[in-house]
């Protein structure tokens, strides 16, 4: 949705060659980002006007960081101001383009004769290449980024910077794949850049991600590719040939915003034997709220009224919603292995350990009778984690936060780490 906010437009920062980037008077920090309707190649050495690009580029940019924030990634994107604009942290930009790949084509094929088009990369490929146009963006090394000591809104991009946008890179395109497989479209490669925020000194996610910025095959078929290798690939610019561009731009442009829909429903229930255990439900509640999906909390007793236990276990299964039995009892734990035996839905064992009998109470979690298959985990997120990566298999957004999850996850450990190797020297 754009915004209706009108900006104060200040000077312009700087110019690229489907982009302008405006400072905003009244909001320092932020910037706009404005996109032409110019279409190039080759550097520019080709380079078109191509009327509506500019929306068409907006809209699949702006839906594509959408996904990419709310599922956890950090990204210099605000939100949509117009059809051709959004907002975004003003951010110095690293002059690297970082490639990812997923299936062998175009210059990779070039720069490794004897690879077949079509190879697949497990695990994926990454490249990077140097932003400099009279060279044609030279492919870089790892070591010659660490050579070069950017130093971009006062942070030096060493060791720790190159690890993060190398492990950053991977995550993205695994959940932009992950996405576009929701709609039957192989992601082919991407490319993307970092900036340093000029306010918080981070590492984000920035430019645009847009249909120029990756090969996308419908079916995984090259001759279907929707992307901008139809662009390169004419032999002669004319007006019915940019028509049948617009139209590949305009089908991405639309099935991007499908990307942001659910593909798939799932619930967690928790099934507590006593009110006493409130507090630990609801931390399971508050973190399966974090992975987007829904949590209900029921009081039930599989010793006191096995009965009614298997009236609310029936009540979710008859509605056709994939469900998760999170099974909360202490001392003697029979409601999970009670779930277990009278459904095929997962049942997760999540006992509130005390400190006088916990460690004997879990055993009636863990020591089950011959056809009985729940899990056991003691952490209340850890339970919501594990039923978030059961839905996940089915459900793209919650796989997506899962795997943001991860690298967030990574990245705090490489910034401690580097903040107590500062501290220690």
């Amino acid at each position: 949705m754009a915004s209706n906010t009108e900006l104060n437009i200040g000077q312009k920062l700087s110019e690229g060659k489907t982009k302008q980037i405006f400072e905003l008077v009244d909001q320092p920090g932020l910037v706009l980002v404005q996109s032409k309707d110019q279409i190039t190649a080759g550097n520019a050495a080709r380079k078109d006007q191509m009327e509506g690009k500019a929306a068409i580029a907006n809209k699949t940019t702006c839906c594509v960081f959408k996904l990419l924030q709310e599922s956890g990634i950090k990204t210099a994107f605000v939100q949509q101001h117009s059809e051709t604009a959004f907002t975004a942290a003003h951010c110095e930009m690293i002059p690297i383009e970082w490639v990812c790949r997923r299936v062998a084509t175009g210059s990779f094929l070039k720069r490794n004769p004897g690879v077949k088009e079509g190879y697949r990369f497990t695990p994926l490929k990454m490249e990077m290449f140097f932003k400099d146009d009279a060279n044609n963006d030279p492919q870089w090394s790892e070591e010659q980024l660490l050579a070069a000591k950017f130093s971009l809104a006062g942070l030096t991009i060493g060791q720790c910077e190159v690890d993060i946008m190398k492990r950053s890179t991977v995550a993205i395109f695994e959940i932009l794949e992950k996405a576009w497989a929701t709609q039957n479209c192989t992601l082919v490669d991407m490319k993307i850049e970092f900036g340093v925020n000029v306010k918080t000194r981070e590492i984000v996610l920035a430019d645009v991600i847009d249909n120029d910025s990756w090969r996308l095959w419908p079916a995984g078929d090259r001759s279907q590719q929707k992307d901008k290798q139809v662009y390169r690939d004419l032999k002669e610019v004319t007006p019915e040939a940019m028509q049948m561009v617009k139209r590949n731009f305009e089908w991405v442009s639309e099935r991007v915003q499908l990307l942001l829909e659910p593909h798939g429903s799932g619930r967690v229930v928790v099934l507590m034997g006593s009110t006493s255990d409130i507090a630990h439900c609801e931390k399971i509640k508050k973190a399966c709220t974090s992975y987007g999906l829904p949590c209900i909390l029921r009081v039930t007793s599989a010793h006191k009224g096995p009965d009614e236990t298997l009236r609310i276990k029936a009540e979710y299964e008859g509605d056709g919603v994939p469900t998760i039995f999170v099974a909360v009892a202490g001392r003697s734990n029979g409601l999970g292995p009670v779930m277990s035996g009278n459904t095929a839905y997962p049942v997760i064992n999540c006992p509130p350990l005390t400190p006088d009998w916990g460690a004997q109470d879990v055993w009636s979690s863990l020591r089950l009778p011959s056809g009985l298959g729940c899990s056991t985990i003691l952490a209340p997120d850890a339970a919501a984690q594990f039923a978030a990566q059961i839905i996940g298999l089915s459900n793209h957004l919650v796989w997506c936060k899962l795997r943001a999850s991860m690298l967030n996850t990574w990245v705090s450990l490489k910034l401690a780490d580097q903040k107590l190797q500062a501290c220690s020297l």
